[in-house]
């Protein structure tokens, strides 16, 4: 399944986040909600990429750049008819392919501590993602799991 670079102001993309974000405001205070809507996704320091089969947009996985070595993954979503598929691992190797290659040391994230986002906090942990404090501009809060990755330095 090829991942591809995306606008945020596609209209399938934009329809995918809505029920993103729906979701995510579904599931947690509304002072937890900390994805990102398609303005937000079009920062010149996020690069949101989407997985499409047969044309169908199937997921949604964004890189942010907190600094020049820290990379935050951001509104990874998969729609709700994939689930399942792997499209989110798919989506999640290829953000830390890209972080590696733009020499990230670390990849840090924010979930949701409810029970529904466990399998999210499942697929992080399959790949290295483990615990940390809040990072950025995030607070400690009940409903926030904060998670990261230390990446290795490049060969060379």
């Amino acid at each position: 399944m090829p991942v591809e670079q995306v606008d945020p102001h596609d209209v399938d993309v934009r329809a995918l986040l809505a029920r993103h974000l729906e979701l995510m405001h579904a599931q947690s205070p509304p002072e937890d909600v900390h994805a990102l809507d398609a303005d937000g996704l079009a920062d010149r320091d996020v690069t949101l990429f989407g997985l499409r089969r047969d044309g169908q947009l199937l997921g949604l996985a964004g890189l942010g750049q907190l600094d020049g070595g820290h990379g935050e993954v951001k509104s990874m979503h998969t729609a709700e008819q994939a689930r399942g598929q792997g499209v989110a691992r798919v989506l999640l190797e290829h953000v830390l392919a890209v972080a590696r290659s733009r020499g990230y040391r670390r990849l840090s994230l924010e979930t949701g501590s409810q029970p529904g986002f466990a399998p999210a906090r499942a697929l992080y942990a399959s790949v290295g993602f483990a615990p940390c404090g809040p990072f950025g501009t995030y607070v400690a809060s009940p409903s926030s799991t904060f998670l990261a990755l230390e990446l290795p330095a490049p060969a060379g």
